[in-house]
């Protein structure tokens, strides 16, 4: 496993020789040491980046898409081992990490298909004497800074369409879970990719995103992340304009309508909301249930979380691993010991599970009913395993307390009305909704939010539209003779 960084083309470390830790969260083994860089090392990224640009951008597009599917195939190859290295340091299931190099090979397959059928448009005139055109460009060099719940999909979904529309292109991963990311790194130099198209750099983040920011040459920046530090990017970016796409936080609304089927809501719910442990941007934060259903619903609910196996990632039959660090703990703790104190009631969970040689950060699924709009567990996203629920008596009060949010990633009914369903689905003030389900991620669909989840599209022909720059051309054209 190669632990340093990936800078035109070679395997290098920090100039100064500084490392960081990359730890084990369920017990904090040590992984890994890697570079801990910083300006310096960023913009020789930048430099690299730049030199390569010319030659990748001018390389024709089906050429472009043969090695992206070439990274999609290694991939797909070498899933488990990737899997394994997922796991250990970010902690999820096992299976949950096969699913994710599945997914990011799916970007790579997606965007070579995008980009082959990226092409110049014919505008229709208006009459002559003029054609015109629109022609797409790549921006340039760009930047991407990923996070640490999916370190293997959200680097692919952000370096398949840069490099299918002929972008380079510079990344630094999370500090919890760099790995991954410089694992790809060197599948992407497996599978042919020049020197200098992509680079990865690890280390502090205030350092390497000042350093992009400030460097003209950057022209684009794709964020995975909190909305706070998406906020400080974006008055960062302003002095250069630098193009941002910005994934933030959420606060997932779910909704369950009195004529919902029951048992496919729960189970919908709990693969919602306990997946990598209750740590996605969408997953269910707010828990909406028509009145009638709240007994049974609760009860159910708190019954399958209740009996989800928490362990070690890498256990066969683990379906909750632990939470990322101790930070993520306590936020947990904090929005539980809110709830309760604000009237609600603990149906299962509510505190961490001790796991024979691991660290104190297996929190239990937990379930709380009662739940009331002055929580914090209703007012901030918890990212953890935490699902709050309570009640609506109609329609409208169930979008009121849905919108009542500056966030707007992603929101899911349940209902058996399909014209309920498309008339809430309107309603929605957020990028993405599931009806009866769960499960919307999507290479091929596109992914994104509203107001303080961001904007910006990932995902399918929307994707690479974020590395795109049209060029719009008049030519005058001569009248026919007669």
């Amino acid at each position: 496993m190669e632990s340093r960084n990936f800078i035109d083309g070679e395997w290098v470390d920090a100039r100064d020789g500084a490392t960081m830790v990359v730890r084990d969260p369920a017990d904090d083994a040590s992984l890994a040491s890697v570079p801990r860089c910083g300006a310096r090392e960023a913009t020789a990224c930048v430099d690299a980046a730049q030199r390569a640009l010319g030659a990748w951008r001018n390389t024709p597009a089906p050429e472009r898409a043969n090695l992206l599917r070439r990274v999609a195939d290694i991939l797909r190859v070498r899933r488990d081992a990737l899997a394994a290295l997922i796991t250990s340091e970010n902690g999820k299931p096992i299976e949950e990490s096969k699913g994710e190099v599945s997914y990011a090979a799916d970007y790579f397959v997606c965007a070579a298909g995008e980009g082959e059928r990226l092409v110049e448009e014919t505008i229709d005139p208006r009459g002559r004497p003029f054609a015109r055109r629109a022609t797409p460009e790549c921006l340039g060099v760009v930047a991407a800074i990923t996070p640490w719940n999916f370190p293997l999909a959200m680097m692919a979904r952000k370096t398949a369409p840069a490099l299918a529309t002929g972008c380079t292109q510079v990344v630094k991963p999370a500090e919890a879970t760099p790995l991954s990311a410089l694992a790809l790194g060197g599948v992407l130099h497996e599978a042919g990719l020049p020197r200098g198209v992509v680079n990865v750099v690890t280390g502090d983040p205030q350092a390497i995103s000042d350093a992009w920011l400030r460097d003209g040459r950057v022209r684009g920046l794709s964020f995975t992340g909190s909305t706070a530090v998406g906020k400080d990017l974006m008055r960062r970016a302003a002095d250069q304009v630098v193009r941002l796409s910005l994934e933030l936080g959420g606060l997932a609304p779910l909704i369950v309508f009195e004529d919902a089927d029951l048992d496919a809501a729960v189970e919908a719910t709990v693969a919602g909301k306990f997946r990598c442990a209750g740590q996605t941007c969408i997953c269910p934060n707010r828990i909406l249930v028509a009145r009638p259903l709240v007994q049974p619903f609760t009860r159910r609910l708190a019954e399958r979380a209740a009996a989800l196996p928490l362990g070690r990632g890498a256990t066969p039959g683990t379906r909750m691993g632990p939470l990322i660090n101790d930070a993520a703990v306590e936020k947990v703790r904090r929005h539980v010991a809110d709830a309760l104190a604000r009237g609600g009631r603990l149906l299962c969970g509510g505190a961490t599970v001790p796991i024979a040689g691991g660290c104190d950060r297996f929190f239990a699924p937990t379930v709380i009913t009662e739940v009331n709009a002055r929580m914090l567990c209703f007012r901030e996203e918890t990212f953890g395993p935490l699902a709050p629920v309570a009640a609506f008596d109609d329609e409208a009060s169930a979008l009121g307390i849905a919108n009542d949010t500056p966030y707007g990633l992603a929101s899911y009914i349940f209902t058996r009305d399909p014209s309920r369903a498309q008339r809430v689905t309107a309603q929605l003030r957020c990028g993405i909704v599931g009806v009866n389900t769960c499960l919307v991620s999507d290479a091929t669909a596109p992914f994104g939010g509203w107001g303080w989840s961001g904007f910006g599209r990932e995902g399918g022909r929307w994707g690479l539209d974020e590395y795109l720059s049209w060029k719009y051309s008049c030519h005058a054209v001569e009248a026919p003779h007669s």
